[in-house]
């Protein structure tokens, strides 16, 4: 969103793309998305499912998410300024999870483990992000695969092109308890 910035967002488009085909949604789920920020995934999810809940813990991710999905005409996507752990506590159950935030990841995947019927994707730059969720996601025997994107764009250079990277994302997939 134009002239809008929060840390750790937008989603890049391929991204997004490998992570929405991770998660595998089909139009009766019910996903949740924990860490909105500019709402960009929050609206694409919403495109192909039937509902989305998405939280984030900062107002101005909130307001700019709401903002976005307006704007986009997305009338299925319930927003919430929460804590994860503290908005997990509902016990509600979902088809799938998003996790686009990673605070308080340890404590969260357990609970989504017990709560996600079918897919669990976790975008993270960090390593030791990809480290701790990895491990969780094995201990709790719903490990899949990571899978590293690294995306390069073009850019004009003296008459020809030239490709820029963007920084790597690593797209870590898990199954729910209900598929073991």
């Amino acid at each position: 969103m134009p002239g809008t910035k929060l840390p750790g967002g937008p989603t890049q488009d391929e991204v997004m793309a490998v992570s929405l085909q991770k998660l595998g949604l089909v139009s009766t789920d019910t996903v949740l998305e924990i860490g909105c920020g500019t709402g960009k995934v929050s609206v694409a999810m919403a495109q192909a499912v039937q509902k989305v809940i998405s939280i984030d813990i900062r107002p101005e991710a909130v307001a700019l998410a709401t903002k976005t999905a307006k704007e986009a005409g997305r009338k299925n996507i319930e927003f919430s300024c929460a804590e994860a752990t503290e908005f997990l506590r509902h016990d509600a159950v979902y088809d799938c999870a998003f996790l686009g935030g990673t605070k308080n990841l340890l404590a969260v995947l357990p609970v989504l483990a017990k709560n996600v019927k079918r897919t669990i994707v976790v975008n993270a730059v960090l390593l030791s992000t990809v480290a701790d969720a990895v491990a969780a996601l094995q201990e709790l025997g719903l490990f899949v695969e990571v899978v590293q994107v690294q995306v390069s764009r073009s850019h004009a250079i003296v008459g020809s092109i030239m490709f820029k990277p963007i920084d790597p994302v690593f797209v870590i997939v898990g199954r729910g308890a209900a598929c073991s």
